[in-house]
């Protein structure tokens, strides 16, 4: 929206409302769900059909929320309704606005995001950050809210705010997690908030389990900008070498840093070829978008980054590290999203994440009960 002033005033449209178009069939998507996605599916469009005022969808990382979603969006565009998917950060959006217009290739989409092109906001099919729902006033029929639990959506009322007062009287909302918050469990458990769980990834293998790595000299070296040596032994002797490595560490000044220091190791190692081989990403990188794109393609071999790739990003062959897991950043919604990264793809659906720390916190050993107690939800032991 740019910067807003309080001196500055701000019009709201009080006409006729307008009327969106109804289609015939506007899913261009010919993917097959699973069982386990298409129980979900079904929920969700039922949920939209009828109006239900919102629906929970519990389902671990991997799962495949994104296509649970196409049947539900697929009916409400056909009623003539209109939809917007809503979610905390502009990576997700980045990073889903391709797979949507591939979906409903028929379908004028548009992707809202603070520095978009394409900003007008008047598609009838709309992606956005949650902080541009500010610019709407009952304007959504569906409201899709994917990763409601991350930042800063669940710490900024203003955010919630907007994303109730963007959807007409009569609506649905979805709310997509992997990790919900403590207050949608006991909704759930209170039975007051409906919901839908899936357990399982996509491709029907368990989540990867994060091992720890105990470092009494972390700090020590994370002062000069170094990891652990423990950290380079890993990387030596991986079990599949050829993975890229996702690195997170908990701050953008580490990040930055970190490159200068372990790039002769890389080198020497074998881990890269090339110093371009190794690069840092963190949220006020103007190139972030690009450098994500080449981890992507396998343009890069190794991307240290801070906390805004730990969801809503699939990159298709990766071992997950985190230095310094005992931060305060590192909570545990962010280390099982994290942990989420690995073993994405079918091809190869495990990968390693491990956890370098000074020293346990209830946050790493929530995050690998959690994952464990998912797993054994799905029927894995």
């Amino acid at each position: 929206m740019g910067r807003v002033l309080e001196c500055e005033p701000l019009y709201s449209w009080s006409g006729i409302d307008p009327v969106w178009s109804s289609h015939s069939n506007p899913c261009t998507w010919n993917g097959e769900l699973t069982e386990r996605q298409k129980l979900a599916s079904n929920r969700i469009s039922v949920a939209v059909s009828n109006q239900e005022k919102e629906l929970l969808v519990w389902a671990v990382c991997g799962a495949g929320k994104t296509e649970m979603l196409y049947e539900a969006i697929n009916s409400a565009l056909k009623e003539g309704k209109r939809v917007c998917l809503a979610t905390p950060r502009a990576d997700v959006v980045r990073e889903l606005l391709p797979r949507f217009r591939q979906a409903f290739s028929t379908i004028h989409i548009q992707g809202l995001y603070g520095g978009s092109k394409d900003n007008d906001g008047t598609a009838q099919l709309i992606l956005t950050t949650t902080h541009q729902l500010l610019r709407y006033q009952a304007a959504f029929d569906v409201m899709i809210i994917d990763e409601v639990d991350a930042f800063p959506f669940h710490a900024d009322p203003s955010l919630p705010y907007a994303t109730n007062r963007a959807q007409k009287d009569k609506s649905t909302t979805i709310y997509l997690t992997a990790t919900p918050r403590k207050h949608h469990r006991k909704q759930i458990s209170r039975k007051r908030l409906p919901h839908i769980f899936v357990p399982v990834r996509f491709h029907g293998n368990p989540l990867p389990v994060p091992s720890m790595k105990m470092c009494l000299t972390l700090h020590k070296g994370l002062a000069n900008y170094y990891p652990p040596t423990s950290f380079f032994t890993w990387l030596k002797t991986r079990k599949v070498s050829n993975r890229q490595v996702l690195v997170f560490v908990p701050t953008i000044n580490l990040a930055s840093k970190m490159k200068l220091t372990i790039e002769r190791d890389l080198l020497n190692l074998g881990t890269i070829t090339r110093s371009d081989e190794l690069v840092t990403v963190h949220a006020s990188d103007a190139d972030r978008e690009k450098k994500v794109s080449q981890f992507r393609n396998k343009e890069i071999t190794v991307l240290i980054t801070t906390t805004i790739l730990e969801r809503g990003v699939t990159f298709p062959s990766v071992d997950v590290a985190v230095i310094d897991a005992g931060h305060e950043v590192f909570d545990e919604a962010a280390l099982v999203q994290i942990s989420g990264r690995a073993g994405r793809s079918i091809e190869d659906p495990s990968g390693e994440v491990i956890f370098f720390h000074s020293g346990k916190t209830n946050a790493m050993v929530q995050a690998i009960e959690s994952i464990k107690s998912m797993n054994k939800r799905g029927g894995f032991h």
